[in-house]
C-alpha cells in the first residue's frame, strides 16, 4: 500500500513582518507553504509543489522546506527570476495587512510534477490556483489528483487586490470547487467573490458546487455546511501576538486530523482551532515547539 502523504500547490513568499512601521521578522511564507511547513514539523510526509526564483531568497525557501521534513522535489526553480515577498503590517489588535510584491505574470510550472494516488491529500489554494499563467498546468494536476481518488482540500483565500481578475478566473475558483471534498473560505472570500454577506446564503450560492463548506469569519463563528444540515463551532478567545498564518494552520491542523483517523467534524475542527491558536500567540507561521511536542505525546 502506498504511504499517505500530503502534496501542497501553492504559492511561496518572503513575509517581513512590521509593528509600528518596524520590521520584527522575515519568515519563509504562503498560504499552502505554511500549512506543508506546520505539517512536515508534526512528522507527516509532505511535498511543496511551488515555483521560485534562482536567488537568495529562494534558496532560504528551499532549505526552509527541508528544514521542517517537507520534500522540496516539486520546487521550480527560474533563473533571472525573482522570488516574491510579502509585507504584513500588524495594527492594534495585531491583526495583519498585507502588502505583496509579486510578478504573477512570471510564474511558470515547467519542473517535475507529482504523480497522484488514492492515498493522497491535496492541498490548494490563493491565486495560485487559479492564476490563468498556469491554470492549464494546475487544472490538469487538480482533475488527475480528483480522478486518482485523492482526497482533496481548497483554500479559496481570495484577496481584494485580484477583484479586477474575478471575471477571468471565477471559472477556476467553482472548478477547484467541484473537485475539492472541502473547501474552506472566509466571509471575505465569497463578499469579494458574491457580494454576499450572510453564511446560508453563501452555502445556498456555492451548495451545488461544494460537498463540505467551512466558513470562517475571525472570532465569530465557525460554521461547517454540508448536505445534512450546518453546524455552527465557538472561537475560542486567546491573546493574538499575530494572525498571520492563522487560516493556514487551521487548514493543517484540519488535515492532520483527517490524517489520524479522525472523522468527527466535532473532533476535526477543535484540531483545526488548537493548531490555529498555537500559531496566533507568537511571531511566526507555522505550529510551536511545543505544539509539535504534545502532538507527539498524545494518543491520538
Amino acid at each position: 500500500m502506498t504511504k499517505q502523504r500530503v502534496i501542497g500547490i501553492g504559492e511561496t513568499v518572503l513575509d517581513i513582518l512590521f509593528k509600528n512601521d518596524q520590521p520584527l521578522k522575515a519568515v519563509p511564507g504562503g498560504s499552502t507553504f505554511n500549512s506543508l511547513v506546520s505539517l512536515g514539523r508534526a512528522g507527516v510526509e509532505c511535498a511543496m509543489l511551488t515555483e521560485a526564483g534562482s536567488d537568495h531568497i529562494g534558496d532560504i525557501i528551499c532549505k526552509f522546506l527541508v528544514e521542517n521534513g517537507v520534500s522540496q522535489e516539486f520546487v521550480c526553480r527560474h533563473d533571472g527570476v525573482k522570488s516574491h515577498i510579502s509585507l504584513a503590517f500588524l495594527d492594534d489588535n495585531n491583526d495583519a495587512q498585507y502588502v505583496f510584491y509579486k510578478d504573477h505574470a512570471s510564474v511558470s510550472l515547467d519542473g517535475l510534477l507529482p504523480k497522484f494516488n488514492k492515498n493522497d491529500i491535496v492541498l490548494f489554494g490563493s491565486f495560485f490556483a487559479i492564476n490563468p499563467n498556469i491554470r492549464s498546468v494546475v487544472g490538469s494536476m487538480l482533475r488527475e489528483a480528483h480522478n486518482a481518488g485523492a482526497w482533496l482540500y481548497y483554500d479559496v483565500n481570495f484577496r481584494k487586490s485580484h477583484l479586477a481578475d474575478l471575471p477571468l478566473v471565477l471559472p477556476n475558483i467553482e472548478e477547484n470547487m467541484r473537485l475539492a471534498d472541502v473547501v474552506r473560505g472566509s466571509m471575505d472570500d465569497f463578499r469579494f467573490l458574491y457580494d454576499i454577506n450572510e453564511k446560508k446564503a453563501i452555502y445556498e450560492r456555492v451548495s451545488r458546487f461544494c460537498k463540505t463548506l467551512i466558513l470562517t469569519d475571525g472570532a465569530n463563528d465557525i460554521c461547517v455546511f454540508t448536505q445534512a444540515g450546518c453546524r455552527a463551532y465557538k472561537v475560542k478567545p486567546i491573546t493574538t501576538v499575530s494572525t498571520v498564518g492563522a487560516g493556514d494552520n487551521f487548514n493543517a491542523g484540519y488535515i492532520y486530523a483527517k490524517l489520524k483517523g479522525i472523522d468527527s467534524q466535532d473532533d476535526m475542527i477543535e484540531m483545526a482551532q488548537r493548531w490555529s491558536q498555537d500559531v496566533c500567540q507568537q511571531l511566526g507561521n507555522n505550529i510551536s515547539d511545543e505544539l509539535v511536542e504534545w502532538l507527539k505525546n498524545s494518543e491520538l
